[in-house]
């Protein structure tokens, strides 16, 4: 019986699962990463602050890369320009006629670079990001809440982004 357990043992930790999120293909001479301002195409402009500070974050929590502001003196740099912005009502109160609830949907291109080299590490000219987010419908309780689909969506795009760059999607 113990023989049996340490083959299953043996042959499971030999089947080539790994954790998904964990690979790291870069170049071993990147060591640390800029990310500058996006631009933006848009009339949103809080979207673009948010979205450098958050793949930043990601970068910081999952990897070993340092975050520089250097341009002139780091390894790899990310750059990215907010091409499109669009919020749309998708829910609407039958009774009062006001919207409940709001799509916001971004349109991005994304490169990664080695500054060194001038090689492209990760390139997405058409990186989709989509977010949801409630409108009250009670004026004197009324919260604005598309700052907050303006931070889930920098979130949700930072992990995408560190995810890609990292697994090379």
């Amino acid at each position: 019986m113990r023989a049996f357990l340490l083959a299953a043992a043996l042959a499971m930790a030999g089947c080539g699962y790994h954790v998904s999120g964990h690979a790291d293909l870069m170049p071993k001479t990147i060591q640390t990463v800029c990310v500058p301002a996006f631009k933006n195409v848009t009339s949103r402009y809080k979207l673009t602050d948010r979205l450098p500070e958050a793949i930043s974050r990601e970068f910081i929590a999952r990897t070993k890369y340092h975050i520089g502001t250097d341009l002139n003196t780091c390894d790899a740099i990310l750059r990215g320009t907010v091409n499109n912005y669009l919020a749309n009502q998708t829910t609407v109160d039958p009774t009062t006629g006001r919207a409940t609830a709001a799509d916001i949907h971004v349109i991005l291109s994304i490169t990664f670079t080695e500054r060194a080299t001038g090689k492209v590490l990760y390139s997405n000219p058409n990186f989709d990001a989509r977010e949801r987010y409630e409108i009250s419908v009670d004026p004197i309780a009324y919260f604005e809440e598309s700052d907050a689909g303006l931070n889930r969506v920098a979130m949700q795009v930072s992990r995408q982004v560190v995810s890609a760059i990292l697994e090379k999607f």
